[in-house]
């Protein structure tokens, strides 16, 4: 794939891409539609301080660690078309509450809710992967994302202004924040209508089970449901500073506490119930994947895309105090940040393509992350501005490309569980980003930025030890092994039983026939009691009666 194809509109894969990072773009907007405008929701609202800001930082990243890991599930089951566009009109009921919430728990709860449109991100993974071959992924992937990433420069961009020159007032912030939700809804409809999954029907690999990531070993089971209890763990960072900052009281605290443990044991228990069946038969041999590439990806993208959403979260407020610009000016500034996504990403992809080894790339940009972060801590207020403005882009060129570098991978590892891997992987991302905003708020900017440093060396480290090569990784089609086969071949004798049974039950449209347990289920709608009591006479003349 070329640049220059971008440009190709009426090529219909061309078109899905152009169409999803626009989506992904208008979820990025609202997502972090807050940190450009904190400084005007302090000067207008006297009952919040900056500690709310804070707490509210937090609450922007908190449920996405859970909502992308439950969004890969529901792309394996539904397809990227359905939960993307019911993802964008949903979110934008708590964008509504949060701009023109009255008190500082109302905020604070919208906040935590819209933190789950940051899940938007793995479903246009899952989609970019069903439109673009294997060769062409990384940068198909990239583009996607560096250009939906965008959206976050774009609020940083553009949103102080609307606020300031187009509503103006005390409650500029609200109509510009109210604003963004409706475009976002608006467009969910018409994504509904504008795309499909893939380019033809049965591009979508579904898995068997879908409430959890099959795996290939007892080895792997164990390895993955470690990985799944520190996921689902950090959220008790969340609720230990909101208690701590009084938003809620000790037993409310302590149900919480009480609620993420319930939701680690029930992962644990769909993990088990998932794959100890499917171990215990045997994996083939051309079916097997290796989890411990997976896990790199969990903890390279915790050190990459965590570092974005945070440095994102904190960036337009650290150049406000340590160089003394105004909100405009600081968010104007904060975006180069961001800005480099629409280049950085894409090339991440670019040149996981066309360097030959998707996993050197990989590790090269993590070491990149570390060198770029230390620069960054470097900086304080003796730094000419134009010197942090520089380090800003470097470190954000490594901080992206290295995003593009990991979803260049994930595609190739397992075809039929992309949507599961991508949505616990992005779900790491955003627990990087709790992680480090839960720090930030014990240190200082730079003592910060060192240690994002550490985490990216150390994620180099992992990414040299445990990832491993694709395989498939540059072909024209992607690897399906003989189960994948196996699976495609159900669905069709599925397919084709509810068709006929449909023609048979006197042409009933509302067959349904679904795998319930080890057997399947048969459920058939119709119109009026007339058309049943037919049926029932046609089943009697044929002998059926009794049967």
């Amino acid at each position: 794939m070329q640049v220059a194809d971008l440009f190709r509109y009426k090529n219909p894969e061309i078109k899905a891409l152009h169409l999803t990072w626009i989506a992904f773009f208008m979820t990025f907007y609202v997502w972090f539609n807050m940190a450009p405008l904190a400084a005007m929701m302090l000067q207008s609202e006297d009952w919040l301080t900056r500690e709310d800001i804070q707490i509210f930082a937090i609450a922007n990243v908190a449920l996405t660690i859970l909502a992308r890991v439950f969004v890969g599930m529901a792309l394996d089951r539904w397809g990227p078309r359905r939960v993307f566009s019911a993802l964008l009109v949903v979110m934008a009921i708590p964008t509504f509450v949060f701009a023109f919430g009255d008190s500082r728990e109302v905020l604070f709860v919208s906040r935590l809710v819209i933190s789950c449109v940051g899940a938007s991100f793995v479903i246009g993974i899952h989609m970019t992967a069903l439109w673009f071959k294997p060769r062409d992924i990384g940068f198909a992937e990239g583009f996607y994302a560096g250009w939906g990433n965008f959206g976050s420069a774009g609020a940083a961009l553009t949103i102080p202004s609307i606020a300031l020159y187009v509503f103006g007032g005390d409650d500029g912030w609200r109509y510009a924040i109210a604003m963004s939700g409706t475009v976002m809804a608006l467009y969910g409809v018409y994504y509904w209508f504008a795309i499909t999954d893939g380019p033809k029907p049965g591009t979508q690999r579904k898995p068997r089970k879908a409430s959890a990531l099959e795996v290939s070993s007892y080895g792997d089971m164990v390895l993955h449901i470690l990985f799944t209890i520190f996921l689902t763990g950090v959220l008790a960072i969340v609720v230990y500073r909101i208690h701590l900052s009084g938003f809620i009281g000790d037993n409310l605290s302590y149900a919480l506490y009480l609620g993420i443990a319930l939701i680690i044991i029930y992962q644990v228990v769909q993990i088990l119930r998932v794959n100890l069946p499917i171990l215990k038969r045997g994996v083939p041999e051309d079916d097997r994947y290796p989890y411990k590439s997976v896990a790199a990806l969990h903890v390279t993208y915790f050190a990459n895309f965590g570092a974005e959403i945070a440095v994102v979260s904190i960036l337009p407020m650290f150049f406000l105090m340590t160089w003394g610009l105004s909100p405009v000016q600081a968010g104007l500034v904060a975006s180069t940040f961001a800005f480099v996504n629409l280049v950085a990403r894409p090339l991440g992809g670019l040149v996981s393509d066309r360097f030959g080894n998707r996993r050197f790339v990989m590790a090269a940009y993590m070491f990149g992350i570390g060198i770029g972060a230390v620069l960054m801590g470097l900086l304080d207020s003796s730094w000419p501005l134009v010197i942090a403005v520089c380090f800003t882009i470097l470190f954000s060129v490594f901080v992206q490309g290295a995003e593009g570098a990991t979803f260049g991978i994930i595609p190739s590892i397992k075809r039929r569980v992309t949507g599961q891997i991508s949505g616990m992987c992005g779900a790491y991302g955003n627990a990087g980003a709790v992680f480090y905003l839960f720090i930030f708020m014990y240190v200082t900017p730079q003592q910060f930025f060192f240690i994002i440093a550490a985490g990216a060396f150390i994620s180099w480290l992992v990414c040299v030890i445990w990832l491993q090569e694709p395989k498939g990784g540059f072909d024209e089609n992607y690897v399906l092994s003989s189960v994948d086969h196996a699976i495609a071949e159900e669905n069709r004798l599925k397919e084709d039983a509810r068709s006929r049974l449909g023609q048979f039950l006197a042409g009933n449209q509302g067959v349904e026939l679904s795998q319930k347990n080890d057997g399947f289920q048969l459920t058939a709608k119709f119109r009026d009691l007339d058309d049943l009591r037919t049926l029932v006479q046609q089943l009697e003349q044929k002998g059926l009666k009794g049967h």
